[in-house]
């Protein structure tokens, strides 16, 4: 059995609306919304966005996205401001072994690893 694709339910914190906003402002588009879900797609890359709110959980979740330029990439968010905006924080670029990263701690405290 082929496997066709992955889509993993990320919680959304407290504040749904503004997480919402937060993964527009990372490029993300919106492809479908009902109570308490959003779903949101980039090139290929899909997630759900899910209104809960437990900070233990979240704040052990962790998602990795394949990005071309992880340099490029942090830059872009620090220029949009997104720290600032959503009170996120966006990590340094580092050289793992399976690539250089740039870690964005989400508004639920999920750990994104956006990995060239």
């Amino acid at each position: 059995m082929k496997f066709l694709s992955l889509q993993p339910f990320v919680p959304s914190g407290s504040d749904f609306e503004r997480s919402k906003q937060l993964f527009s402002a990372l490029g993300f588009n919106i492809s479908f919304e009902t109570p308490g879900y959003a779903g949101f797609e980039k090139d290929g890359c899909r997630f759900i966005l899910q209104h809960y709110d437990v900070p233990d959980f979240a704040q052990n979740f962790m998602i990795t996205v394949g990005v071309e330029n992880a340099s490029e990439f942090r830059s872009e968010m620090i220029e949009k401001k997104l720290p600032e905006r959503f009170g996120i924080r966006i990590g340094e670029v580092t050289q793992q072994p399976y690539g250089k990263e740039v870690n964005i701690i989400d508004i639920a405290g999920v750990c994104w690893h956006f990995v060239e």
